[in-house]
């Protein structure tokens, strides 16, 4: 059995519970300190690192009695951060010192950025850092920790996605822990999207249970959908990439044109998301953004929500060079009077559906945008 002392984000219980899968009621927990040390912000990153530093203090959550399967569980999590263990001493809350093991990260791996606040942290991150950890561990012992470091943006932006959707109630009076059964859960896949399989029964419009049905469904985070307009001239913005989907579908036109369009990332809102894909996709500041509605994109088999806007803006110049680098983009944009747009649309000239929605929503609020 191993002693350990976590002085970042492994202090949050529900993010500890996740790790280690199972309930904080089985473990031993004291507040800590570690003295001569002190914890700062990562340069670029929301975890924490810790540093030696004579006379500071590192607070912290000293937890005793690890199993070597608890160890290898926060191994194949914190190897992820390039992190290794150490042994020191550390102060508990009586008094007493005791001997632990301590997560430090490799020599030049991260740059200090100033204090860090567990507190602010978990306001801000704590419940989607949690769920992400909780994906990430259903890997664990299938999937290669620096794996799972590639896909952890991805895995963070579909966690974030899963609270947004927790918020959307519409008034539906069904319960779904009485009136859902699952027998069986299964993260089969994981990249940049994951696959996961489910065994289960819903109650049907009669009142009984159903069959038992086994279904899969392409996991996505939440996404933006943005047409941008420019009421003074009278003119929408549309960008062109490549769509590795639609050439695997053997569609001799897989480059696309479509609105401008992004996932929303951890701790964004969708508007922020719409501003901040704008200028990267197109280079465009919104001056507005008008909102077109939301919905699942195809809720047979995906959990991808989108949120339609139109933006507001001056249209002026086109990008040959839009996207990000970091993410393989190759983005194009061309400037449509609306006229020649819309009829664009009416002989089915565009693939995307995204961009046909705002199309028609556009249409309908036309007027009331110019006026």
């Amino acid at each position: 059995m191993s002693d350990l002392f976590f002085y970042g984000t492994l202090r949050h219980v529900p993010l500890l519970e996740a790790v280690l899968g199972r309930s904080s009621s089985e473990l031993s927990l004291t507040s800590a300190i570690l003295p001569n040390h002190i914890v700062s912000a990562v340069q670029g990153q929301d975890f924490p690192m810790i540093q030696e530093a004579d006379g500071e203090q590192a607070a912290g959550l000293f937890v005793q009695g690890l199993s070597q399967a608890d160890l290898d569980r926060l191994a194949y999590y914190e190897g992820g951060f390039d992190y290794d263990l150490r042994p020191l001493t550390v102060t508990l809350e009586d008094g007493t010192e005791a001997q632990a093991q301590v997560f430090f990260p490799e020599p030049t791996a991260w740059v200090p950025d100033g204090p860090w606040s567990l507190d602010a942290w978990v306001e801000h991150l704590g419940d989607v850092t949690a769920l992400a950890a909780e994906e990430e561990m259903g890997y664990f012992g299938r999937v290669a920790p620096s794996d799972m470091a590639r896909s952890m943006p991805a895995i963070q932006t579909r966690a974030w996605a899963k609270l947004f959707a927790r918020q959307r109630q519409t008034g539906d009076a069904r319960d779904v822990s009485k009136d859902v059964i699952v027998h069986r859960h299964h993260r089969a896949y994981v990249n940049y999207f994951a696959m996961e399989e489910i065994d289960l029964q819903h109650r049907q419009h009669d009142g009984t249970m159903g069959p038992v049905l086994r279904r899969a469904s392409l996991m996505q985070g939440s996404a933006v959908a943005i047409l941008p307009y420019d009421p003074v001239r009278d003119t929408v913005l549309l960008v062109e990439q490549f769509r590795p989907p639609v050439f695997l579908l053997e569609d001799p036109e897989p480059w696309l044109w479509e609105a401008v369009a992004g996932m929303i990332d951890p701790g964004e809102t969708p508007e922020q998301a719409a501003h901040r894909e704008g200028m990267e996709e197109a280079g465009i500041t919104f001056d507005a953004l008008h909102y077109a509605g939301g919905g699942y994109s195809s809720s047979g088999s995906s959990t991808g929500y989108l949120y339609f806007y139109v933006g507001l803006a001056s249209l002026t110049e086109t990008t040959m060079a839009g996207g990000l680098e970091t993410e393989g983009e190759d983005i194009r944009s061309q400037i449509l009077p609306f006229e020649t747009f819309i009829d664009m649309v009416d002989r089915h000239v565009f693939k995307d559906l995204q961009l046909l929605n705002l199309a028609h929503w556009l249409a309908r609020h036309r007027d009331r945008l110019r006026g």
